[in-house]
Formats: C-alpha cells, structure tokens, sequence
C-alpha cells in the first residue's frame, strides 16, 4: 500500500528553511569557538555568521561599525564566529610580529570558518599579499625585498620628479586661469593626485607613466591575456570597484568563484573590474620582456629589479608570479598612496596654523618656490614628518584590520589575557588603534603634528599605517619618498585654501574620500 503525505503549504516552507538555518547556526555557536563565548559580540549575529561582516563590507561602514562596538565592549569584539578583533597596543606585536608563527589561514586543517580573507585578492597567481604559505612568502619577500633596497629606491627619485614636475606644470596652469581680482583659483585636488600616483608607480613599475597628468583623465591600455588585443579602461574607477567588491568578497571569499551569478552588480561589476585592472600588468609586463628579448631596455625601475631577484635557490620569478607582483607594486602604489595624500593635504589646510607653520619650515631651507627638491633635502624637517605622519594617523587610508590565524601546529596563545585556541582568526584594527583616546589623548579625534614632537611608547607601538612585522608594507620606503616629496614641493610652491567643512568618506579595501576642493595659487616668495 502506497503512504500518502499531504504536502506543506507553500508558506509554511521559508519559515521551515529559516528555522533550519537558525538552528545550524545556533548549533555551530554552542559546539564550536567555546573559548569565545564570553568576548562581546558587535552584533548578535557576528557570532553566529559570516554573512554580518560581509554586510557592514558592502556597505562600506565595516570599520565605523567595529569602531563603535569598541568604544561600547572595550578591547575585544568578535565580529566572525571565529573573528576577534583586538584594539590593544599590544596585541599588535603578538598578532603580526616577527617569529610569533601566525599566518594568513592556517596550513593543516581545513574548516569552513577558517582564513581565507586573501584568496579574493588572488590575481594571475598569489603575490607577496596574498600567498598563504610561509614558505611560499618567504621566498617571494626575498626576491621583492631586494627590489625595494636603499639603493635601488634612491635610484627611483629622478622617476618621481619627471612626474612631480609634470604635476606643478598641470597646476601652474590651473593659476593662470584665474580671473581678475581674484587671488585663489578653485578646483577638486583628490584626482590630480591619482593622476601623479598612477604615474609614478607606472613609470617606477613598468617603465613609463601612464599619461594621467598630461592628459587629465585616467585611461589605461590593459590586455585579457599576454599578447592579446589592447582594450581601454578608466584605471582609477576600476580600481575602486574592485577594492570594494575584494573587501566584501573576502568576507565570504567562495563568492568570488560564482560572482556572475550573484543578483548584486555591485559584485558582479568588482570582479570584471579586478580582472581588468590585473590587465594592466599583463599588458606592461607583456611589452617589458618583448623589449628586453631585443634589449631595447636598459631602465632601472622596479620591474627590471623584480626580474633580477633570485631566491634562495638562484631561480626567479616565472612570468605570472612576476605579473602578480607587478600587479600588487601598481595597486599598492597607486590607490594607497594618492588617498593617503589626500587626506593629508585635507586635514593640513583645515587645522589653523599647520600649512603657515610648515612653509616657515620649507622656505628656511629651500630658497625659491621654483626650486627642484631633492629627499635629501627635506626628508629629516621634523614639521613635514609630522604633518605626513599625523596625517596618516587621523585619516588611516587602510582601515580594517587585517588577519591572522593562530597557528594549529601550535598551543593556545595569550594575548591580553585571553587564550585563543589554534585556528582562532585575530586583527587589530587600524581606524581605532590610531583614535583609541587611552594611547593619543583626549584630542585623539584632532589633527595635531605637535603630539609628534614627544611620542609616548605605546603611542609608537600604535603607528601602523605601513602595518607591521614580516608582511609589512614591503614599499613603505618608496611611499614615503614619494608622499615627502610631493607635499614639499607643492606646499613650498603654492598657497591654499580649503573649501570643505568635511572630508567625507567611503570604504573598500582603503578607506577614499569622494572629493577634496581646494584654492590654489602661485607664491612669488
């Protein structure tokens, strides 16, 4: 005899399928992470799923959000079930420094909560930000430190100053268009300096700038494949797209594999923009080994230093690693470094006395505002480091916090009186560490150069924009040589002023302002 069942109203189904997925999650809480239990979740829903963190990403308010829960739970907010986030001093040193054994994701077992934030950001192949493997990253900074040596990065200044040159001819002419009786010429500083970052990366990178400042705008030849057809795109959007779209992927990164099929455009229109913005390499990269097949290039530049390196075994970079690279050197030297200065240039010219204090200090060393300035000139002038650094402080271009897993090869660890078991995912991050008012003070919201003149311990130990330990900023050198550079010679040259109450902006990977308007013109003294 056949049994009948009578099929469930169609309404009763969503409400089963919820409960069914309340209950896995209730039961992954309660089974798993127990040692986590007792630190405060951001949200509810934090230590139950993924899908929490990956919507504060999407809507760009992730480092707000983790912000505020600090500022309500204290030190410690999980905000993964398997994520915890630590605004403590030193948890800086025990989570990313050298020798502690913590990685990207962890190297025996696989578990669904594991890290796995990197693989969105994977790229021709893994780079030196985004391999997973010790070995692998240890033999990659190898290759790459030696790119970035002290003397190959004072080789890279006469690239700066072709561009930096190309950038004050731009903005001489903006002057001249001022009308009669009017001192200040007003215009939007935050894509010129784009413009200069791509192209100077692009002339350090890959042997010649991009023709952003010349041309004012920012298309860019990228390829699909080696040797394919030249397409065209708007480099500076594209990138924005994709740190948007990587920073909400990397919170789920499986995504990333059934991106087109995702409803959101948002996503969908990231990854396309990830995959053309890798074109830029493989165009460049493609067009510097034809031309060194026939040696028709003697440049010294970043890509010729990348194709030089050795590891430890005397081999190279095949291709597509020396492809990923050159990718990360664009990326990294691009979007981080005009963003970083616009913040700082916003917050030098809203603060009473700062842009004042600091041509005093520029005019006593270098004679006339038509002058070339070299980095030997200006890199030990206390007041220009400290309106760079603090600038980099308040505005904190990379905000989150990036992560590490405890090793599962390992014991539990200590950090700030917590043990976290092998497996746990631990960040500390930027935005609060650098605005926590128990390290900076009570005017840890202000922009303030002077507090540089006499750091505390703990406030140094805080100071992470370059990040910190084996997987720091392998370039910092070269930012900081350019960003010196640049505000020198443009605050030296010209006078100022602002014409926004507020620098309002947004996040992806970095944290971007949408604009910064400024009035410009030429000092005669």
């Amino acid at each position: 005899m056949w049994l009948s069942f009578a099929a469930p109203p169609l309404a009763t189904i969503p409400i089963a399928g919820l409960a069914l997925l309340l209950a896995y999650y209730i039961s992954t809480y309660l089974c798993k992470n127990k040692d986590l239990s007792g630190i405060p979740a951001a949200s509810p829903w934090a230590a139950l799923t993924r899908f929490w963190l990956l919507r504060e990403a999407r809507f760009g308010r992730r480092y707000l959000t983790i912000d505020k829960a600090h500022q309500k739970h204290g030190d410690m907010v999980r905000i993964q079930p398997n994520h915890v986030s630590i605004a403590n001093v030193e948890a800086i040193n025990a989570i990313y420094g050298h020798g502690n054994g913590f990685l990207k994701r962890q190297e025996v077992h696989y578990r669904a909560d594991c890290l796995d934030f990197y693989d969105a950001f994977v790229a021709v192949s893994r780079s030196l930000f985004s391999t997973r493997n010790r070995a692998d990253h240890t033999r990659k900074r190898k290759i790459v430190s030696h790119t970035f040596a002290a003397k190959s990065v004072m080789q890279f200044e006469q690239y700066m100053h072709q561009n930096l040159n190309e950038l004050l001819r731009q903005w001489d002419l903006i002057c001249e268009r001022a009308p009669a009786n009017t001192k200040f010429v007003r215009f939007d500083c935050l894509p010129w300096f784009a413009y200069l970052a791509f192209d100077t990366i692009g002339d350090l990178a890959f042997g010649a700038p991009f023709g952003m400042l010349k041309n004012g705008q920012d298309t860019v030849e990228y390829m699909d494949y080696a040797g394919g057809p030249s397409k065209y795109m708007r480099a500076i959007e594209a990138l924005s797209r994709r740190g948007e779209a990587f920073a909400v992927l990397g919170c789920l990164p499986f995504l990333k594999t059934i991106s087109y099929l995702l409803p959101d455009p948002f996503l969908r229109h990231g990854v396309r923009s990830g995959e053309q913005v890798a074109g830029i390499a493989i165009a460049r990269v493609n067009e510097r080994l034809v031309s060194t097949a026939t040696n028709d290039n003697k440049r010294v530049d970043i890509l010729a230093r990348l194709m030089e390196g050795k590891d430890m075994n005397g081999q190279p970079l095949g291709r597509e690693e020396l492809t990923a690279e050159a990718l990360t050197q664009l990326i990294a030297g691009s979007d981080t470094t005009s963003n970083t200065l616009t913040g700082v240039f916003y917050w030098l010219l809203k603060t009473p006395g700062v842009l004042q204090k600091l041509q005093a200090e520029l005019d006593a060393v270098i004679p006339s505002p038509n002058d070339e300035i070299s980095f030997q000139s200006v890199k030990d002038l206390p007041y220009l480091k400290a309106c760079l650094n603090e600038g980099m402080r308040i505005h904190s271009t990379s905000a989150l916090g990036l992560p590490r897993v405890v090793p599962y090869n390992g014991p539990a660890v200590d950090i700030c009186g917590h043990k976290f078991e092998p497996g746990t995912v631990l960040s500390v991050p930027n935005y609060t560490i650098h605005r926590l008012e128990s390290i900076w003070g009570n005017d840890s919201n202000q922009y303030r150069p002077e507090r540089w003149e006499s750091l505390t311990a703990d406030q140094r130990k805080a100071f992470v924009p370059f990040g910190h330990g084996p997987r720091s900023c392998v370039g910092r050198n070269v930012a900081e040589m350019e960003m010196t550079l640049a505000l020198a010679s443009l605050v030296r040259r010209y006078d100022f002023e602002l014409y926004q109450d507020n620098f309002d902006t947004w996040e992806g990977f970095l944290r971007k302002g949408f604009h910064c308007e400024v009035g410009i013109c030429r000092r005669t003294t």
